[in-house]
């Protein structure tokens, strides 16, 4: 009998447990995406703005206190949402990217075209302060191209990076001893400088996936081969100078692009221009390319710095020089 009451009120709270609100401290990448209107009065027709900001990537960002999805995931949610919104005439590509992984902007290429072909809205790309290598990568599939007069874009190669730790491990005296079932297993190893059969051989896979991305740029813009041959040089422009080389159809504030799709797509100047978002933000505008709360919140330590840490390993549409905090 002495335990009853112990056993009660340990019941009990096991019920207001159970029974307690569920609340997240700080939002995250679990939200739900929503529809908001940024401009215009008229839903019978309506233009996206699909933001596609920082370095591109398949994999969810981790921040201290919350997470958002990858780049590829977050664009191809919103894809997915505007697909079953039959009144989505047009979207507009709010780019500003360095470029990230091949195989991330490959990925946002293919679902991008797929996306037009599937619903026959109209593309258009609004490169914003950067838009190089996989950033412009990402564009490709626009019906049109247009940069902010101050937009710098290009970049149009692959690269390769690989940390090198074997001149440090010599000099303190450490060394690693490998085993391997094949002469190559091991290549492009930090731990000893790669053979010229071996540099040869990353070359070689590195101008594969350049010739790829140039094929694309050839075939999307319809580039003459005097252009051609300079884009392959894969040097950085201005938005003039991409303009004159074809990269771009012309020059314009992210507004005015908005203006041209509405245009494109056969809306009125008040058709409505929506964005998704995961929650409601004040003061929205065309000017905010964040999904939600939790990408405004700089988290304290940024582990996406690349002058705190290079980047993995790995093969990329990238212009490093360009990479910043996101």
């Amino acid at each position: 009998m002495r335990r009853f009451p112990l056993l009660l009120i340990l019941a009990a709270g096991l019920l207001l447990c159970a029974c307690a609100p569920k609340f997240k401290l700080f939002p995250d990448g679990g939200d739900p995406l929503r529809e908001y209107v940024l401009d215009g009065t008229d839903s019978s027709g309506k233009v996206l703005l699909l933001p596609l900001r920082g370095v591109i990537s398949d994999e969810p960002r981790e921040g201290m206190f919350s997470s958002r999805p990858s780049m590829v995931q977050d664009v191809v949610s919103q894809l997915r949402l505007a697909e079953k919104d039959k009144t989505v005439k047009a979207v507009v590509l709010a780019i500003d990217s360095p470029g990230g992984g091949v195989t991330a902007s490959d990925m946002l290429y293919h679902e991008i075209t797929a996306y037009r072909e599937r619903t026959k809205a109209k593309i258009l790309a609004s490169l914003l302060d950067l838009a190089a290598s996989g950033g412009y990568y990402a564009a490709l599939p626009a019906d049109r191209i247009l940069a902010h007069p101050t937009t710098v874009t290009g970049s149009v190669g692959a690269v390769f990076y690989r940390p090198k730790v074997h001149d440090l491990l010599d000099k303190i005296g450490v060394g690693m001893e490998v085993s391997k079932s094949g002469a190559n297993k091991d290549m492009a190893s930090p731990f000893r400088a790669d053979t010229g059969a071996e540099r040869a051989q990353l070359q070689a896979i590195v101008q594969d996936m350049g010739d790829r991305f140039l094929s694309l740029v050839r075939e999307r813009r319809n580039l003459s081969d005097e252009a051609a041959r300079e884009v392959a040089g894969a040097s950085v422009y201005t938005a003039g100078q991409a303009e004159k080389l074809g990269l771009v159809d012309g020059i314009a504030y992210l507004p005015e692009a908005l203006d041209q799709a509405r245009e494109m797509a056969g809306l009125p100047k008040e058709a409505e221009v929506v964005v998704y978002r995961r929650a409601e933000q004040p003061d929205d505008n065309p000017y905010n390319l964040t999904t939600g709360p939790f990408a405004a919140k700089a988290a304290l330590v940024s582990i996406e710095a690349p002058w705190v840490l290079p980047p993995k390993a790995g093969f990329y549409y990238l212009w490093l020089s360009g990479q910043g905090l996101d």
